[in-house]
């Protein structure tokens, strides 16, 4: 069957699709890039090792006030059409997969060589699909394919003091354009490594190509197939506990919305770790219990596992993805995590399906080309056992196609 995918821009209307604020809110200035030597030839270099930063270190008074301002910005309604999958016929009976993945940097951190980096490799291409070319199928393929955009898309100058502040240029949002992205959680610790100006480019630059997104107080909805998909997406990183209102709020504004979905993106954890933290089992719970479907992890740059609460899952880390913000890390693993919801009449049912599918940042092993590729063969089953072992305290397992297992008599 086709599908039928539709973004709105910010409004503030019930019926109708995206509703985000412009106001800004702080980000942590923690970093994030892994410790790492390489040498490629003809260029020897090494990777700096990125300090890893506390709850609110570095935060500017007024950043801290922000945290309870929930306004949304009002707008003129303008539909965007994505091309992906169109159909004008809905049946009684409608599947939506969902397609997440980590983190995703277009762009390099202040200090970084030109040489091998981000900035080169897209020079040097000069074609936005390159990137994402090894995923598109899988992305083009789902109805809504949601990352994490790790950094402002802006040309300015003014930036935050520290080693690991990262941009890219606003006209690399065609990267995702091209990759069949359709959402981008905004809620991380470099949000503000630009400041305010750069938050503000990089809204401008999303809402021109009809990608949806949200940060803090400002909720995202994307529809397709007539199913409005809300998400939420917290910088727990910079506020701790604090992002709780954010996520309660937004959870509760997207079902005031008549969303059919919600998903919520928390930035969480600690860089390097393979098992979350309490307080991430803690508030990935809290998030399920406040009305969220599902709930999207990425921080730690590294895979973590997943578990089912309540029937609906939590993905604790999805790891690097399309990163830019290393020219070679030491662990090159992450994954695409997918979901298929069934709706009958509009209403949805318990039937759903949850697969993994494991990938590599970089389609080559000596260096990261800044290309996510699906691992095959042995890599694949190698990546699938980490992920079954970082998820077995939850009960969780994948089989060696990645599809989760059920245990017999186990619902979902």
């Amino acid at each position: 069957m086709s599908n039928h995918k539709k973004y709105m821009l910010p409004i503030q209307k019930k019926k109708l699709a995206i509703i985000m604020g412009i106001c800004v809110i702080a980000g942590s200035l923690s970093a994030c890039g892994d410790d790492t030597s390489v040498t490629i030839a003809p260029v020897s270099f090494q990777e700096l090792e990125e300090p890893l930063g506390g709850k609110t270190e570095g935060l500017q008074d007024n950043e801290k006030s922000n945290v309870t301002d929930m306004s949304t910005a009002a707008g003129e309604a303008s539909s965007i059409e994505n091309g992906k999958n169109t159909s004008s016929e809905q049946s009684d009976k409608i599947t939506i997969t969902l397609s997440a993945a980590g983190d995703v940097t277009l762009g390099n951190y202040l200090t970084q060589d030109y040489a091998w980096s981000f900035r080169q490799t897209y020079e040097q291409e000069q074609n936005d699909a390159y990137f994402f070319e090894n995923v598109y199928d899988i992305f083009s393929g789902d109805d809504m394919t949601i990352v994490n955009l790790e950094g402002p898309l802006t040309d300015s100058e003014d930036a935050r003091e520290g080693q690991y502040v990262i941009k890219g240029d606003p006209e690399y949002v065609n990267i995702l354009t091209e990759g069949s992205v359709e959402a981008v959680s905004f809620g991380n610790n470099h949000r503000l490594d630009y400041k305010e100006q750069g938050t503000k480019d990089t809204v401008q630059a999303l809402e021109g190509a009809g990608i949806a997104y949200a940060y803090d107080s400002n909720i995202g909805i994307y529809e397709t197939k007539g199913i409005r998909i809300g998400f939420v997406s917290v910088n727990e990183i910079a506020w701790g506990e604090g992002v709780e209102k954010f996520l309660k709020e937004g959870i509760a504004k997207l079902k005031e919305e008549g969303t059919d979905l919600i998903l919520a993106c928390c930035h969480w954890g600690t860089e390097r770790e393979f098992y979350p933290e309490e307080y991430q089992q803690s508030l990935g719970r809290k998030c399920i219990d406040w009305g969220a479907d599902l709930v999207i992890g990425h921080h730690p740059h590294v895979l973590q596992g997943i578990e089912e609460y309540q029937g609906k899952y939590i993905i604790y880390s999805l790891g690097n993805f399309c990163f830019g913000a290393n020219r070679n890390p030491a662990d090159k693993d992450t994954m695409i995590f997918q979901q298929t919801f069934t709706f009958v009449d509009g209403e949805r049912t318990g039937e759903t399906e949850v697969k993994v599918i494991p990938c590599s940042v970089s389609s080559v092993t000596s260096r990261n080309d800044y290309r996510p590729t699906p691992a095959k063969d042995e890599e694949a089953v190698r990546i699938i056992n980490r992920i079954n072992e970082y998820s077995k305290d939850f009960g969780v397992e994948f089989d060696e196609s990645g599809v989760r297992k059920i245990a017999e008599n186990k619902d979902i």
